[in-house]
């Protein structure tokens, strides 16, 4: 379940909300931005209270989906779109076959402006279904020739990510003997678990799924009940679940030096970089760390580069991250607003040119 959160102001330039004609259920598809070029953003299937709370989710994932392209160099536009499931609603095979049909006639009526990927709650079957409706998908399964799941180039910008953190709190990227905290054991959270486990780190994991204990007893790290994982003395707090987990409340409470995560929109509100600058806790901009799986997806769909080429381009977002760290202290501003300056400076200057390679 999501956190409920207000409605964010609307400066996206479309959004389509129906109800599915197959499955009757909510669907947002939101097209923040198209100024880079076609929008890309995943479609998460996730289970909300109101239907407005999963329009507020897409409106909001798209608008950081065009900060996140921009940031990473990408010539893509922001946009996300969300099936709301009504609390306590289970999916059979049909209706979620049913879904993801209705999704790609949705994604169709923009023309091309908007492309869709896996997100949370959906997989790259799931795309399979939604390229019978459109061509604007990307990350279909390797076995029919697409690029696959790309949670694997995500959690590598994570990891890459949390070495530079580590480097600006602690002066060493290497994060044997670090206290980790991750919440949210997901496909990228689990990824990013296993290898921090096997380079030594002290490992604190929770998720909202019981069943996800195997895998913390697995890696030898202390399981902490969902709620309290950031109470945790952690050298980086890594947040990898949903959005909004960074209230002021948890923030006060925030027992770690750095927060390091691929979750979109951690933060309750953007006034959460102040606080935790405050507090004197170091804050990665989520739309920075997490773009490997988007850098990844849509290198691959222009064939712009070897896949080698295009996972070294995945692993610079250390770099870019630590220059987003410099140039916040030379400016004395938080690394969310130099983050959000390097975006906009790529939305005014336009495309950048193609990866070589």
């Amino acid at each position: 379940m999501t956190h409920t959160l207000p409605l964010p102001d609307f400066t996206h330039e479309r959004v389509e909300v129906i109800t599915g004609r197959r499955s009757g259920l909510f669907l947002a598809v939101a097209l923040h931005s198209s100024v880079l070029g076609s929008a890309l953003g995943g479609a998460r299937l996730w289970t909300y209270p109101h239907w407005s709370d999963a329009l507020g989710d897409a409106l909001r994932l798209s608008a950081a989906m065009t900060l996140k392209n921009a940031a990473a160099g990408l010539d893509a536009g922001g946009g996300k779109s969300v099936i709301a499931l009504p609390e306590g609603a289970v999916l059979d095979a049909d209706r979620r076959r049913a879904a993801f049909l209705d999704l790609g006639d949705a994604v169709e009526s923009l023309h091309g402006l908007y492309r869709t990927a896996e997100d949370v709650g959906s997989t790259t079957e799931d795309m399979l279904v939604v390229s019978e409706r459109t061509d604007h998908v990307v990350g279909l399964p390797d076995a029919v020739g697409g690029s696959g799941e790309p949670a694997g180039p995500t959690s590598l910008g994570v990891y890459e990510s949390l070495r530079a953190t580590l480097e600006r709190v602690t002066g060493s990227d290497d994060v044997a003997g670090r206290r980790i905290t991750i919440s949210g054991l997901g496909q990228v959270g689990s990824r990013l678990a296993v290898r921090l486990a096997a380079e030594g780190a002290v490992l604190t994991v929770t998720d909202v799924n019981p069943a996800k204990q195997h895998l913390a007893a697995e890696l030898g790290a202390r399981w902490c009940p969902p709620g309290e994982e950031h109470l945790a003395a952690a050298d980086v707090f890594v947040p990898a679940g949903i959005g909004g987990v960074l209230t002021d409340e948890v923030i006060d409470a925030l027992d770690a030096r750095a927060v390091c995560g691929p979750a979109n929109n951690p933060l309750a509100a953007r006034t959460g970089a102040e606080r935790l600058a405050g507090r004197g806790v170091l804050y990665a901009p989520d739309f920075v760390v997490n773009a490997g799986g988007v850098i990844y997806l849509d290198l691959e769909a222009k064939k712009l580069g070897t896949r080698p080429a295009i996972m070294e381009r995945v692993s610079a977002i250390g770099d870019t991250l630590r220059r987003i760290y410099d140039e916040a202290e030379t400016r004395g501003v938080t690394p969310l607003a130099a983050a959000e300056g390097l975006a906009a400076e790529r939305l005014a200057g336009g495309r950048a040119p193609a990866l070589a390679g």
